[in-house]
């Protein structure tokens, strides 16, 4: 028979009380007193918390726009009464008129009812005013002259109603030719006191003939001569109630709705409708407010 020696014995049975208690009551390993054991797979990063606020950038300035991020979930976004579109990431893009306040509210609301605002805070503008010491025209017309233009006016404000799904709003717009500046954007006469139509657009002066290009991708959805003021006419949808026009064309090699992509040809410049010289009047417009195409095409090199 083995003798073993007092001491020896109880030392293994202290270890094996203590193997039984780590093994827990089945059987398998528990963790170990300092946290995880060393075969445990590494701990996870947090998810990050879901987007609670705007996230914006643009040109906050009267004429200008923005392009932005939506809170997380939001159901619907607004600019001031605009309603503002939603891309299924989230990104939408508005814009300031010419004439817009100091101060505008975008506004998002979620899925429980709550409404997330910020303020946002619209630069002003020194615009190029001429005032003249002689009365305004009356501006009336004809009953012949508006039997013609109302179904121009109407076919343009169906254009601009278009929606079509385009995405060039998310592109860094182009200039659609470069060339002198002969009329910038804003420009207005006050007539003995009594204010005038302001520029709505700006007219670029390449030469008669030249070639000009779609700003951003989109569809056309107007491209028509012949019109009273704007003569030759080519309207382009870019998406998210963005659209531009250009008026006085020599030329429109587009179709409407056809797609054109950035850079492509779309007419050349021209004087025909009402226009003083061969020019390319260039005009951009974010539902009915209107913004300057120096702002989205930057300098022009």
């Amino acid at each position: 028979m083995t003798r073993v020696h007092p001491r020896r014995a109880l030392a293994a049975a202290a270890a094996g009380a203590l193997a039984l208690v780590a093994a827990g009551p089945g059987g398998g390993a528990a963790a170990a007193p300092d946290g995880a054991a060393p075969d445990d797979p590494a701990p996870t990063r947090p998810a990050e918390p879901a987007r609670a606020h705007f996230a914006i950038e643009g040109r906050l300035i009267q004429g200008g726009y923005l392009r932005g991020t939506a809170p997380a979930g939001a159901t619907r976004v607004t600019l001031a009464d605009r309603e503002v579109a939603l891309a299924p990431d989230g990104r939408f893009f508005a814009a300031f008129d010419r004439d817009a306040p100091e101060t505008l509210v975008l506004e998002a609301v979620m899925p429980d009812g709550r409404t997330l605002r910020r303020e946002l805070a619209v630069a002003r503008r020194q615009w190029d005013i001429e005032r003249v010491n002689v009365p305004k025209r009356s501006g009336g017309t004809s009953e012949a002259w508006w039997r013609k233009r109302k179904p121009e006016w109407e076919a343009i404000v169906a254009a601009r109603a278009q929606e079509t799904g385009a995405t060039g709003w998310r592109q860094d717009f182009v200039w659609p030719v470069k060339g002198r500046i002969s009329g910038r954007f804003g420009r207005q006469r006050i007539y003995q006191g009594e204010p005038g139509s302001y520029h709505s657009g700006i007219d670029i002066a390449p030469g008669a003939g030249t070639p000009f290009v779609a700003p951003a991708d989109g569809v056309v959805v107007l491209a028509r001569t012949g019109f009273s003021l704007e003569g030759s006419l080519i309207i382009i949808d870019h998406g998210m109630g963005l659209n531009s026009a250009f008026l006085h064309a020599s030329r429109i090699v587009v179709e409407e709705g056809e797609a054109v992509t950035q850079g492509q040809h779309i007419g050349n410049v021209g004087a025909s409708g009402r226009a003083t010289g061969p020019h390319l009047h260039w005009s951009l417009m974010w539902k009915d407010w209107r913004l300057d195409p120096l702002l989205l095409a930057g300098p022009m090199d």
